[in-house]
């Protein structure tokens, strides 16, 4: 591989005229740059960018943490990091937990490792582990997804999101809800989203029946089968549901289908994502609309205060809106 001594020994000058070239910085004689370039054209020399990092002491490339990439709120929150990363010079590494949260702190000791400029991460627990792993950081460092103590955090207002759109039930007649939810380790999905919809039944004089509380995975087939699990638990059936996502929600309308059941006539249904599938399923889902790729623009904008300015502010929570379609 051709080096940048061998480049500056072809031209007859030194290492730190050809580093000049390279960075255009500092006097070079039109006659010598010429010669250089000419050079780097006919050997296909390409700088080392991480020598290029050690010298200026950045990389210009952000590290980016996923849960999971085949999701669209996933790839909606990365098209809106990289689109405003790119307008000011940035590329982006991307890693995908799968899920897991220890590769979470895995991710982040390697993106440190491989000297990015900052880490966005797209959180799915807030352990203490991880907590402690990001405050040892000497870079900048932004969390989406989850609000995390003493840590810059995009976040989505999903407490009152979730209280919104089961007050939207309890406004047309519904007085038996049911919920299915996730594990609650997941703060702002499985937490928030469902003391939302408790919140708007205790406001409304209205009972939280366990019988009517179910807790699934992040996939269409769950939120079928916890579905099923709710309308067979007991001889009174709820009249809505409220899922917290828009596969959950998926799911159940699958299930309440296949019980003859007419949506939103015997049972109304709502998800959370207004994911793709949420237009074209038959009745189309009401949902909510969480802005994810303006959400990661702000992820990206608020790391790059912290990398031009040095300061930030702790917390910034992104509004959202509800899609009100065929299923209520």
């Amino acid at each position: 591989m051709v080096t940048m001594k061998e480049i500056a020994r072809l031209a007859n000058v030194s290492s730190a005229t050809v580093s000049r070239v390279l960075n255009n910085s500092g006097y070079v004689s039109d006659d010598v740059r010429k010669r250089i370039l000419k050079i780097i054209e006919e050997t296909g020399y390409i700088p080392s960018e991480h020598a290029k990092a050690l010298r200026t002491k950045q990389s210009n490339v952000i590290g980016v943490i996923l849960p999971k990439l085949s999701t669209e709120t996933a790839s909606r929150i990365v098209n809106g990091i990289s689109e405003e990363l790119a307008k000011h010079g940035y590329q982006i590494l991307l890693t995908n937990t799968n899920l897991d949260p220890k590769k979470e702190i895995e991710y982040v000791k390697l993106l440190k490792s491989k000297q990015v400029d900052g880490i966005i991460l797209l959180a799915t627990n807030r352990g203490e582990e991880l907590l402690e792993e990001i405050k040892k950081l000497r870079i900048p460092f932004v969390a989406t997804g989850q609000e995390m103590e003493g840590v810059p955090s995009v976040i989505n207002n999903n407490f009152q999101a979730a209280k919104e759109i089961t007050n939207l039930l309890i406004e047309k007649g519904h007085r038996s809800i049911a919920f299915i939810g996730v594990d609650e380790t997941d703060y702002e999905v499985g937490y928030k989203r469902k003391a939302g919809y408790v919140a708007a039944l205790e406001e409304n004089q209205l009972p939280v029946a366990n019988k009517w509380l179910g807790k699934a995975e992040f996939t269409i087939e769950s939120g079928y089968s916890t579905a099923k699990k709710i309308f067979e638990a007991s001889i009174e059936k709820p009249t809505a549901i409220v899922a917290v996502t828009d596969r959950l929600a998926i799911g159940a309308m699958e299930y309440l289908k296949e019980q003859g059941l007419e949506i939103p006539g015997d049972v109304a249904l709502t998800g959370m994502g207004a994911s793709d599938l949420s237009r074209y399923v038959s009745p189309k889902l009401t949902t909510v609309d969480f802005l994810s790729e303006y959400t990661g623009a702000e992820a990206a904008k608020t790391l790059l205060e912290i990398l031009q300015e040095g300061t930030s502010i702790e917390k910034k929570q992104i509004d959202y809106r509800l899609m009100i379609r065929d299923s209520i």
